[in-house]
């Protein structure tokens, strides 16, 4: 036996579980983040004075949105290196199994996506503006509405979240049948309305059909509204697994 074989960490399993391990721990750290600041800061931030606000946002919220950013990248970069060193052949990504981790890669990368894309680049305008305004400055007028945008990216962060780690947890957990590869048929199905209402929740938070409280962004005007939509996007996300996909 060679000392590559007698230690496990140098084999083939021995990689996938230190990337597996490392995008755990990661990924903890990232929804984690997602969580404080949508069910803690922003409530909290809302009961503050504008002093104490511009003071935390300085102090607290931008070194929390450090760890938040670079753990969403982490995040990101220790999963692909993972599914890149497994060893699944074509059929994996047709069957219950592959579909599942699939679906919740899609919802990984558009929250991926919303970080970097929405929520850092409104944040710094946010955070810029309490900087200057300790330091003496004049408000910037456009930070009310950076900060709004980045609310409702975050709050739909937070949505997608609760069914993207239940059909990731599911991929090794859920009571499929092995060996079963879907039809193309079952799986167009299932794609096609797990995309519409996966693009409907994402051009909502990019509002496109508005930007204001209520209507259709009244799933973000609190973290309890947004709680419950995600709970409600797992039940209806699991049933459109389970009946379109046997």
């Amino acid at each position: 036996m060679t000392l590559a074989n007698s230690i496990e960490l140098f084999t083939n399993a021995g990689v996938q579980w230190l990337f597996r391990y490392v995008h755990v721990v990661v990924g903890i750290a990232w929804i984690g983040l997602l969580y404080y600041f949508n069910f803690v800061q922003v409530p909290a931030f809302g009961e503050m004075e504008a002093a104490a606000r511009n003071n935390a946002v300085d102090k607290l919220a931008s070194r929390a949105l450090w760890w938040f950013r670079w753990a969403a990248v982490a995040t990101v970069v220790s999963g692909l290196a993972l599914l890149g060193v497994q060893q699944n052949n074509s059929e994996y990504f047709k069957s219950p199994a592959g579909i599942a981790i699939s679906t919740s890669i899609l919802f990984a990368l558009t929250m991926f996506v919303n970080v970097w894309g929405i929520i850092w680049r409104n944040q710094k305008v946010v955070i810029s503006n309490a900087r200057n305004v300790q330091a003496g400055g004049e408000a910037d007028p456009a930070a009310a509405g950076a900060g709004r945008a980045a609310l409702l990216a975050s709050r739909q962060n937070a949505i997608y979240s609760i069914p993207m780690l239940a059909l990731m947890v599911g991929t090794g957990h859920f009571a499929y049948t092995k060996g079963v590869v879907l039809t193309g048929g079952e799986r167009g199905a299932y794609w096609a309305l797990t995309g519409v209402i996966w693009i409907l929740f994402e051009l909502n938070a990019l509002g496109v059909f508005g930007k204001g409280p209520g209507k259709t962004r009244v799933i973000y005007d609190t973290h309890r509204n947004a709680i419950i939509t995600g709970c409600v996007y797992l039940v209806a996300q699991l049933a459109i697994f389970k009946y379109l996909l046997g």
